[in-house]
């Protein structure tokens, strides 16, 4: 095919090292400094950039392991400031949106993009992509271009590990040597969708690298694994296979869980929690424009507690679909009766909504209606957080202006410098 001919491609783009990234875009006074970004309760490593990479740290790093190694080497950590990187994350992605015919937000990072143009206008573009997320919104990131969504992905590992690519590979563009070349000694395990299991499978049959896996027999593939790795084979030899998956706007069901800081022991304390945790679910309902007729809540110690495993749930039907807060948080109550307090220290607790449909989209009679539900009391304690801030209003033992002990410990949280007034990034001009 002529260089110059119009073609449709699939450009895959992601963040590098979002998080860390993140966290260098509103603090400039880290500069080079390697970082480290904290789970929920400063608990291990979830996000690294490269200079912390080369120190030895490693994902999954239980924190209190390297705590001292950190301090030594004048590592920046911070807890996981989530507000911050959705936030940044959906900037990317509009931006992204702009360029696309096509295009799928695929998780907080990475998105698939088609577009249709020549392999000189790809190239073009995938430079002009990154150069543009670099000046508008000022974080890093790798293009991959190819004629299929795991080609793609492929070329932005590529882009990644070549340092002479400068974050931008189109896979037409590199040369066949060097194509077969990377083919030949990447495992087969490195490809999007192979996983472990299915790669020892794939040893067995002799299949060991990309170049072996490209050049396998469908049938055969077809055989003895399933139509996904078939289609990973076509996707391979430059087969579109897997089209792009548009956003879905209502999803089956929501959880909003979180471990605690110190132990749960009082009912009190688990009904504040319950209480605080289900008007959370109540504003994400809200927000996607959902009504939930299931909700479930949990509570559980540790797995390695002394005396065993602890944990109660309970599963209250709604009488009818709603995102009301007070109801959502009567129903969560319920778990209160089968819990044991006291002696029992929980650790998380949870609440789930599920059965989701549209709000609105199923009209009751009035007799059937929920009061609270007609006068959009959800609604109305989401618009004014989201006015006044998140411990703005709360309802019952939700209603709080001040965090709880029992809250995500986040003892080096960055600012939320996109989102809220008070935590907007100062200059200082010397």
């Amino acid at each position: 095919m002529c260089a110059d001919t119009p073609r449709t491609f699939i450009f895959h783009v992601d963040i590098n090292s979002c998080y860390t990234s993140c966290e260098k875009l509103l603090d400039p006074s880290i500069g080079n400094r390697p970082v480290l970004v904290l789970s929920n309760n400063d608990g291990c490593i979830i996000s690294l950039d490269a200079a912390a990479k080369a120190l030895g740290f490693t994902m999954g790093q239980p924190w209190f392991t390297v705590q001292e190694k950190a301090k030594e080497l004048g590592v920046v950590v911070r807890s996981s400031n989530y507000e911050l990187y959705g936030d940044i994350s959906h900037r990317v992605m509009l931006l992204l949106e702009s360029y696309a015919q096509e295009f799928e937000q695929y998780s907080i990072d990475e998105a698939f993009l088609t577009i249709t143009a020549s392999l000189p206008q790809a190239q073009t573009l995938a430079r002009r992509i990154k150069d543009d997320l670099a000046r508008r919104v000022g974080v890093p990131v790798c293009v991959g271009v190819g004629e299929s969504k795991t080609l793609a992905k492929l070329a932005n590992r590529t882009a990644k590990k070549i340092p002479a690519l400068r974050g931008v590979c189109v896979w037409d563009a590199l040369p066949p040597q060097r194509v077969d070349a990377l083919l030949s000694t990447l495992p087969a395990e490195e490809i999007w969708g192979v996983g472990s299991r299915v790669a020892q499978k794939l040893a067995g049959m002799g299949i060991l690298s990309v170049q072996d896996l490209k050049e396998a027999p469908l049938g055969l593939v077809r055989k003895r694994f399933s139509v996904v790795i078939m289609r990973t084979v076509l996707e391979l030899r430059g087969v579109r296979a897997i089209e792009l998956e548009p956003e879905r706007v209502f999803k089956d069901q929501m959880m909003y869980s979180r471990s605690f800081s110190d132990p749960v022991t009082s009912e009190d304390t688990m009904r504040q929690v319950l209480s605080i945790y289900a008007q959370r679910a109540s504003g994400r309902l809200v927000k996607s424009g959902q009504v939930a007729g299931l909700v479930s809540a949990f509570c559980s110690t540790s797995r390695y507690a002394t005396g065993g495993f602890v944990r109660a749930d309970v599963q209250v039907k709604l009488p009818a679909p709603t995102a009301d807060p007070i109801i959502l948080t009567q129903a969560c109550a319920q778990l209160l009766e089968r819990a044991t307090f006291g002696m029992v220290r929980y650790a998380k607790a949870g609440v789930v909504v599920s059965d989701l449909t549209p709000a609105g989209a199923t009209a009751l009679l009035d007799p059937f209606a929920l009061s609270h539900e007609t006068r959009d009391i959800a609604g109305l304690v989401q618009s004014i957080k989201e006015k006044c801030g998140p411990r703005s209003l709360g309802v019952g033992y939700g209603g709080l202006a001040q965090s709880p002990t029992w809250e995500m410990k986040r003892e080096m949280l960055s600012r939320r410098g996109t989102t809220h007034w008070a935590e907007l990034p100062v200059a200082v001009i010397k």
